[in-house]
């Protein structure tokens, strides 16, 4: 693997990734909001399943406010399969092949320091943060090793796989007024914490973009699986719900 550059990470906000399989909340920084502990949301039940519209299908450039002119800031989590001069390939635990390209400005850490970009190495488990263009993310800062725990909402996503059913499951609370397009995209702090916490709680995906809703919560669009495309976290940075 080609000499990497040490450059050091201007903020790192901790997160639970594990490997392929199970990724977890760690009890600190975030975590799944109890479905009584906010009124400004209504609380969600199952309802069943329907067919997904495939992998493809996610990647939309959506509607109104939230709609994407272009790549958006996003992430995803995964475990390193390949590294090359231009970047590596994450393998997510829902076994999507995402593609990091690193740039001059891209920051490492691994866990709580910071690191050369010379530790991305393959089988290592990382969280990737940057501008997400489908199954492609230009990386502004990868982070290896975090800690890792158990985490019920872990097992709940469901893989992308083409031809099989979705889920129009709705856990936790979704704000009561919530219909999908709306809310304005996020750049930035904001951005990277909703998407930390989002693929903590659920991975296996892809997030293309964060959208701020107007009770001020945050809605994180996940893509490459079939459940959960919606993944909502509150002003705090904590997962409140999730659906499809």
């Amino acid at each position: 693997m080609p000499s990497r550059k040490h450059t050091r990470s201007g903020k790192h906000t901790k997160i639970i990734i594990g490997g392929v399989a199970a990724i977890a909340i760690a009890g600190g920084s975030y975590g799944i909001v109890s479905a009584n502990s906010s009124s400004g949301s209504s609380n969600a039940s199952s309802s069943g399943s329907t067919a997904s519209s495939g992998f493809a299908g996610h990647f939309g450039s959506g509607s109104g406010a939230n709609a994407r002119s272009g790549p958006e800031p996003g992430g995803t989590t995964g475990t390193v399969s390949s590294t090359s001069a231009s970047g590596f390939i994450v393998t997510t635990a829902g076994s999507a092949q995402v593609t990091i390209k690193e740039t001059s400005s891209t920051t490492y850490d691994n866990g709580s320091s910071p690191a050369a970009a010379s530790a991305v190495t393959t089988g290592k488990p990382v969280l990737v943060l940057g501008t997400t263009d489908n199954k492609t993310i230009t990386a502004t800062q990868v982070i290896l090793q975090p800690p890792a725990s158990n985490s019920s909402t872990a097992s709940e996503v469901i893989p992308y796989q083409k031809g099989t059913s979705g889920s129009t499951k709705k856990v936790g609370q979704i704000p009561s007024d919530y219909t999908q397009g709306q809310g304005t995209i996020v750049s930035g702090t904001d951005a990277d914490q909703a998407t930390e916490a989002a693929l903590a709680a659920y991975p296996g995906g892809i997030v293309d973009r964060v959208v701020q809703l107007s009770n001020g919560d945050y809605e994180v669009h996940n893509i490459g699986v079939n459940w959960p495309h919606h993944i909502f976290v509150n002003q705090d940075f904590k997962v409140v719900g999730a659906d499809d």
